[in-house]
């Protein structure tokens, strides 16, 4: 304590050395303590292993996936997969699938719903990845298609928040696209399947889409032949809508004006459908859920079908330059005899109408106008409404001219 008050007289005593050193002890005590560097060989290993404070630490690989858990149904065994915490296969799977363009590249499409499901599975559509939230989901699928099948078992919540239903299911299943030659149809259906075809151009609304094929399903059509322009048949809307018609009938996409003819019957006669106002003469004819920018008004709306279609005038578009040249096809009410077997309808859609393809066709094959008379004044008629009205008038008069045909048969008029 001595040492120490003599120390502070002479930092304390005006001039002289006691002064200056009092200045150098309060520098000193303004510096900053040194840092002891190890030697440079052994400073190079932790300098390499120093990371800048920006750097991020490296992340941690993702844990293992549970393994599989065995459980038996029926006394047969099979094997799932239990998703863990943080699980994000089902998004990535859903959200992929979505996709027009992976469906296209990769030939995959999604399916939701217990019935659904399990009417892709019954006309033999292969199952890749099916994914559940209780296993009492699985015991109303068929087992021998579930064993091939990689089976993961999630949470009802992440699959109510990837899914497109207001009130999901919990069931959720990846499928290799179904190919129409391959499919096992309904013995029910293909017994009522009748002549009668379905060719839809242009139509680009799911719910619409996903309607008439339902519709076509209904009135036991034998085919369905999707444009190109369509709207793709495996989107999940139109799968929604279509209840189930994607797996009772051949449905056929993607398809151009020119090889439409070779998915048809020989001898088909190809007519179109129409809402035209029968009185009109020079005007514009509103196609089947859109105006027919295609053809022109027929000139005769109750002309014979076997008419010879004449050709209509060039018309000029908006910008002036003339538009291909297309047939005037004779017109009929639909509900006036039309069918001859086998016979096909095309459904225009619902913004460009019929396409001048299809007045080709039906010219091409002597068909006509199915015309759906309208109050004047009301715009043109859905076209999934329209579709199910042609459809099913076909049906009704296709059924009687066979009833017809059998009664010659078992009771033929005597010569």
């Amino acid at each position: 304590m001595a040492a120490l008050g003599r120390l502070g007289r002479a930092l304390l005593r005006p001039g002289g050395t006691g002064e200056a050193a009092g200045r150098r002890g309060v520098r000193a005590l303004r510096r900053s303590p040194v840092r002891v560097l190890p030697p440079q060989k052994e400073r190079g290993g932790a300098a390499g292993a120093q990371r800048s404070p920006r750097e991020r630490p490296p992340t941690l690989p993702p844990p293992p996936p549970p393994p599989a858990v065995e459980w038996s149904l029926a006394g047969l065994g099979l094997r799932y997969e239990k998703a863990g915490p943080g699980d994000r296969r089902l998004g990535k799977v859903v959200t992929i699938a979505k996709s027009k363009k992976f469906r296209d590249h990769h030939r995959k499409v999604l399916l939701e719903g217990h019935r659904l499901i399990k009417d892709a599975l019954e006309t033999g559509a292969v199952l890749q990845t099916l994914f559940f939230s209780t296993v009492e989901h699985l015991k109303e699928l068929p087992e021998a298609e579930l064993k091939r099948a990689n089976l993961v078992k999630v949470k009802f919540q992440d699959i109510k928040s990837w899914s497109d239903l207001v009130t999901p299911q919990g069931l959720i299943g990846i499928f290799s696209k179904p190919d129409h030659a391959k499919m096992s149809y309904p013995a029910a259906q293909l017994t009522n399947s009748l002549p009668l075809l379905l060719i839809c151009d242009n139509i680009r609304d799911p719910g619409n889409l996903g309607t008439i094929l339902r519709s076509a399903a209904g009135a036991g059509c034998e085919k369905v032949l999707l444009t190109k322009g369509c709207v793709d048949p495996w989107e999940p809307k139109v799968l929604r809508a279509g209840m189930g018609a994607h797996f009772r009938m051949p449905i056929i996409d993607s398809l151009d004006w020119e090889s439409v003819p070779s998915n048809l019957p020989a001898g088909i006669r190809v007519c179109v459908a129409d809402n035209k106002d029968p009185g009109a003469q020079a005007e514009v004819a509103p196609a089947l859920g859109g105006a027919d920018r295609a053809g022109s008004a027929p000139g005769n709306p109750r002309a014979p079908a076997e008419s010879k279609p004449k050709a209509a005038p060039e018309r000029e578009d908006e910008e002036g330059a003339a538009s291909v040249c297309v047939p005037e096809l004779a017109a009929q009410h639909y509900y006036e005899s039309w069918p001859r077997t086998p016979v096909a309808v095309v459904i225009g859609g619902e913004t460009q109408g019929l396409s001048p393809d299809a007045l080709h066709l039906a010219a091409s094959t002597g068909g006509t106008r199915l015309l759906i008379p309208v109050v004047p004044g009301v715009d043109s008629l859905n076209a999934a409404v329209a579709a199910g009205i042609v459809l099913f008038e076909g049906k009704r008069q296709l059924l009687r001219r066979h009833k017809q045909e059998d009664e010659r048969q078992q009771f033929p008029v005597a010569g």
